[in-house]
């Protein structure tokens, strides 16, 4: 008569223990989930420290051509025709905004519902994707002509939480 081995090994996870597993991940997943969550506020933040960075060297380049040659009011940048003011530099317009190869941004050129409070002299720049929603209100950075012997200014630098 033949013999059957009992000795038979287990291998693998039992149900429980897959079930535990999941379940520990599922934790991890959803207290991780909130970190990488806020990352478009970070990437608009990061996007809007680029531009700020863009429009003040473009209006330095239109500033330095205006002292090399005051008798030219509008500059032509990357095909982009500049409007100067008599400071020597640059108008809050949409062509300052072209010149600085700015794209993926909504320029506002007025106060509105779902846009910051816009001054005469002012433009505020905005990314495409919040433009006209209530995050564009606190979500962007605000180019301010120069005044008289002085530089223009960009201003606000808003934070992820201002830009979720």
């Amino acid at each position: 008569m033949m013999k059957k081995s009992m000795n038979t090994a287990q291998s693998g996870f039992t149900l429980i223990e897959l079930i535990v597993v999941i379940v520990i991940l599922g934790i991890l997943a959803a207290t991780a989930l909130p970190k990488f969550a806020n990352l478009g506020g970070d990437a608009r933040v990061s996007s809007l420290q680029a531009a700020k960075g863009a429009l003040s060297a473009t209006a330095a380049m239109a500033h330095g051509k205006y002292l090399l040659k005051p008798e030219e009011l509008n500059p032509v940048f990357e095909g982009k025709t500049i409007n100067l003011r008599s400071t020597g530099y640059p108008a809050a317009n949409q062509a300052l905004v072209d010149a600085a190869g700015l794209e993926g941004f909504t320029v506002a050129t007025e106060t509105g519902t779902n846009t910051p409070t816009i001054n005469t002299g002012e433009i505020a720049i905005i990314p495409k994707g919040i433009a006209n929603t209530a995050t564009g209100k606190t979500c962007f950075i605000k180019y301010t002509e120069a005044a008289a012997g002085g530089a223009p200014t960009i201003s606000n630098a808003p934070d992820a939480s201002q830009c979720e």
